[in-house]
This record gives C-alpha cells, sequence and structure tokens, in this order.
C-alpha cells in the first residue's frame, strides 16, 4: 500500500524539472547586497509563484528605511496558506539577497548553469535554492488532497546581508507573520538550533594629512590603524580560550573585512576607516563583547599621539539557542533526513548568524534545515563557483514536505 511519504516523494520527482527551472530563473535575477537593488527579483519571483497558483502579498519597505541601511529597495513578499483551525502556523523563511559573486568563477554567476549534478550560481546554496525546497514542499503536501490543520506562510525575505532588521525583522514588527514554528534557509545534513551572534562595527581612525616629502608635518592615520588593528588581531588568539558548549560552535572569534584611506601615495593619510566583525558564542553577552572591544581600540588608539577614533555599530546579531517548543520540528526533520539520506541528522549549531534569532527573540522556536551539502565551505557560499546538487535539493524537498504533514495532518 503506498503511504502518503511515498505520494509526497513521486509528487516531487515528478514535478522536479519544474523545481529545477523555478530555482534557474530565480538565480539569473541578480539580488548583489550592496547595492541591494532587490525589489525586482521579488516582483519576479510573485510572478512565478503566481503561475504555481501562490498568491504572494508584496510588503514594500519604506524607500527612507532602505536607504538608511545602504540599500536600494526591498520588497518581502509572504504568501499565507491557512489549513482549517486547530493547528501550528509553520513559517518557512529564506532570503533573496546576497553578497556580489566577486572573482574568480568558471561558471556564470547568474547562469543557473547544471553541471556534474550540481547548479552553479550565485544564492543556488544560499539561498534561493529554498525558495524552491519550500515551494515544492507545499505544493506537494496541498497536492495530497488531505484535511490539514492549522497553515504555512512561504517568507522570502530580502535583508538577511546587512542583518535581516528590514527583512523578517520587519515582517515582524509590523504584525505581518507571526508563526508558531519557524523553518529557515539552511543545509540538509544537519538541523541547527543554535547559532553565533554578530557584532559588525565601523573604526574611523583620523590623523592630519601632509606632504610625504615632509611626513614630520602630518599624523599618519594609517600608522594608527595598524597599530589598533595589531591590538584586535592579537585577541583572536585570546579567543581561543574560550569555548563553547554548544556542539558545531567553537569559539569567538574577529574578522577585519574592510580598509580604505588616503588619497595618493604622495601624501600622508589623514584618515583611515576599517570595518570589523566579531563573532559572539552564545555564552557571551553583546554588551560586554561591545564594551571590550571598544576599550581595545581606544587603548591601542592612546598609544598613537596625534590620533583619534570614532567607532560606529553597523550590527548587532544576538546568537540563538534552542527554544523547548521546536522538539517537533527538530524531530520530523531528524527522522524523514536519516530515512531520505541515509545517515542520522543531528541537531548541532553553527557559528554563522541567520535571521532565525529574530524569530527566536520574539519567542517563537525556530530552526535551520534545507537544501545543501554538510558545511558552508562545501557549498562555495560567499566564493567563486557557488552550487547545490540538485540530489540534495530533491532529498531536503522531501524532508521538509513530509516534515509538513507530520506537523500539519488533521
Amino acid at each position: 500500500m503506498t503511504t502518503h511519504y511515498q505520494q509526497l516523494d513521486a509528487w516531487i520527482d515528478a514535478h522536479f524539472d519544474e523545481q529545477v527551472r523555478f530555482l534557474q530563473e530565480l538565480v539569473r535575477i541578480p539580488t548583489d547586497t550592496p547595492p541591494g537593488n532587490n525589489a525586482p527579483h521579488a516582483e519576479r519571483t510573485a510572478e512565478l509563484l503566481a503561475a504555481m497558483g501562490l498568491q504572494a502579498e508584496k510588503h514594500s519597505v519604506p524607500a527612507s528605511e532602505v536607504q538608511a541601511a545602504g540599500m536600494q529597495s526591498i520588497t518581502n513578499l509572504v504568501v499565507r496558506r491557512p489549513y482549517s483551525a486547530g493547528g501550528l502556523t509553520i513559517g518557512l523563511n529564506a532570503h533573496g539577497d546576497v553578497v556580489p559573486p566577486g572573482e574568480g568563477w568558471t561558471h556564470d554567476p547568474y547562469g543557473g548553469e547544471i553541471a556534474d549534478g550540481n547548479m552553479y550560481g550565485r544564492a543556488t546554496a544560499v539561498s534561493k535554492s529554498d525558495f524552491s525546497s519550500y515551494t515544492f514542499a507545499v505544493r506537494a503536501l496541498e497536492s495530497l488532497g488531505l484535511p490539514l490543520k492549522g497553515g504555512v506562510e512561504l517568507l522570502f525575505t530580502y535583508d538577511e546581508e546587512f542583518g535581516g532588521e528590514l527583512g523578517p525583522g520587519w515582517l515582524l514588527e509590523k504584525g505581518l507573520t507571526k508563526p508558531d514554528l519557524l523553518l529557515a534557509a539552511g543545509f540538509s545534513y544537519q538541523v541547527i538550533t543554535a547559532h553565533n551572534g554578530c557584532l559588525q562595527m565601523e573604526v574611523t581612525v583620523h590623523g592630519k594629512m601632509a606632504h610625504a616629502a615632509i611626513p614630520e608635518s602630518g599624523v599618519d592615520a594609517l600608522q594608527g590603524a595598524v597599530h589598533i588593528l595589531n591590538a584586535l588581531y592579537a585577541q583572536n588568539t585570546l579567543y581561543k580560550q574560550v569555548t563553547s558548549d554548544v556542539d558545531g560552535i567553537n569559539h569567538p572569534y574577529l574578522n577585519v573585512g574592510r580598509i580604505e584611506g588616503g588619497t595618493n601615495t604622495n601624501v600622508v593619510p589623514g584618515k583611515v576607516v576599517f570595518k570589523l566583525d566579531r563573532r559572539m558564542i552564545p555564552e557571551e553577552n553583546p554588551t560586554e563583547v561591545e564594551a571590550s572591544i571598544r576599550k581595545v581600540i581606544a587603548d591601542a588608539a592612546a598609544q598613537v599621539p596625534g590620533i583619534s577614533v570614532d567607532i560606529k555599530r553597523l550590527l548587532l546579531a544576538n546568537s540563538m539557542r534552542p527554544l523547548a517548543g521546536n522538539k517537533p520540528l527538530v524531530d520530523a526533520l531528524q527522522k524523514h533526513g536519516e530515512a531520505l539520506f541515509g545517515e542520522s541528522i543531528p541537531a548541532m549549531g553553527t557559528p554563522l548568524y541567520t535571521d532565525v534569532r529574530l524569530f527566536s527573540e520574539r519567542g517563537i522556536p525556530g530552526v535551520i534545515y534545507g537544501a545543501g551539502p554538510r558545511t558552508v565551505l562545501e557549498s562555495h557560499a560567499k566564493r567563486a563557483d557557488e552550487r547545490v546538487s540538485l540530489d540534495d535539493l530533491r532529498k531536503a524537498t522531501k524532508v521538509v514536505a513530509r516534515t509538513l504533514l507530520d506537523l500539519l495532518k488533521g
């Protein structure tokens, strides 16, 4: 006798070519952030969803808020699929914004090319793949024609790269979504229940410009910045002595990802600006972490005569710890993941930070699971030749569909 799980699997297999084409369409519309002109992608996604019978609400974030955050346009999408009363509403959240492709690609970053069982392109793994896995999981579920309780909300948002406050955060603040459980885009071989926090800061080092022929008449901001940077990098050695008790998360760390300054080679630089990223393990207190970083910078600056610093917080994303209510979601994902992938699917943490924290901060239990390999490194996310295995995409879609059935069946 054919089970409902087998019927779901069969529907997904029969429609998988359509799912692949849907993902290719999404990849071929750039959503590089910066500059963050993401509304066109949302418009096209809504059109593609409508062709499948899924009507998306389009919620445009006011231009003033978007521009203040350093982007150009954001339209978040919500697809509501209500069933009968008495059940859970499950939110399925994936983000469409991505970092620019950068150099070194051997495939078109916007081509959605398929080779060796993989689809290549920016956001194929993180996380336009889960636009497709979540959409087709819901379609498969509804194809059964079974009585269902509760509902599903597809939440396709466009502010993960800059912190999520104008993506899921904006929808939550405006009361446009409040699911009982939340599943967010991730990879196929782990159920992620905890993640790091992130503090991002911009540090401006001020000196005094001067002609390079008479450098003593100026104050070299770059030398001051180097002294500060050395003090910050020294912290990474100390961070290794601090360990997390969350499986999958090791220790805090700091990265300086951007630096700029000076006006010309023959001018003593009067100003240098750099941006840092400090990852916080779940056990750390964000307020204490920020105060510590500010002190390291101030103490180092004080040792260089003539320079001053301005410090601006760009982002403070809290870490996420598991909420007790996530167990039904975790259990179902693990059960079906093991059945379909043929191996145990652990529940663990990740050193990334995600939008899920915005739901958990409001008491909404959430986990991270979707289409992708075992590690970010394997996916090439944020690097050249990002890719997703089509086999992982197919199986993850089945895992999500089966999970929805378990949680929503009447």
